[in-house]
């Protein structure tokens, strides 16, 4: 069965209990929202108990405070509510593992997907390439303490923020399912 046929087929059931999920409104019921990582291994549903019309969460490669994140931040609660923001990495991220140059570099190279031996990445592919990723900053990530510390303060100081939302600070570990705080990022994210 291919992937599409697999998708279709576990919506079809998804439809066939849908229920009163129809009823649930536009704005999040628990007026929060999570901005983290696309990562395959988290579920925020599970991991902040979260349940359908719950929360917002915002997604994307290494759970950054990029501009399309902050602006999806902005109109949760400028349009629906939210009163509480949370951001929120985690331990043995992919986006510790290459640097902006690095992926401009395989991208210029080829477009196909890469491979990692577990020290570097190649591509097994040449040719067909585009330099436009020389033009992108990647958002990659040294240190997770650091990265969650500044994306927090990156979005506390944006104009656009409200000062009275508060915006905290988390690194999700993929070995235990557990939340920890970063303390330094919390104390930044501090409502006024």
């Amino acid at each position: 069965m291919t992937i599409l046929a697999e998708v279709l087929s576990a919506n079809d059931k998804y439809v066939a209990d849908f229920g009163d999920k129809a009823q649930l409104a536009l704005p999040p019921a628990r007026r929060f929202a999570i901005l983290t990582c696309m990562d395959a291994r988290l579920d925020p549903a599970k991991y902040a108990g979260l349940s359908e019309g719950d929360a917002h969460v915002i997604r994307n490669a290494g759970g950054r405070a990029s501009d399309d994140a902050i602006r999806s931040l902005i109109i949760s609660h400028k349009l629906l509510g939210t009163l509480e923001w949370f951001v929120i990495h985690h331990s043995d991220c992919g986006m510790e593992l290459f640097c902006d140059e690095v992926m401009a570099d395989l991208l210029d190279d080829s477009l196909a997907t890469a491979a990692f031996d577990g020290t570097a990445w190649s591509n097994p592919q040449h040719g067909g390439g585009c330099t436009a990723g020389h033009f992108v900053k990647w958002l990659t990530i040294e240190s997770q303490e650091e990265s969650v510390y500044q994306d927090v303060k990156r979005i506390r100081e944006h104009p656009l923020a409200p000062k009275n939302i508060p915006i905290y600070g988390f690194i999700y570990d993929v070995k235990s399912g557990k939340l920890i705080e970063v303390p330094k990022a919390t104390e930044a994210g501090r409502a006024a």
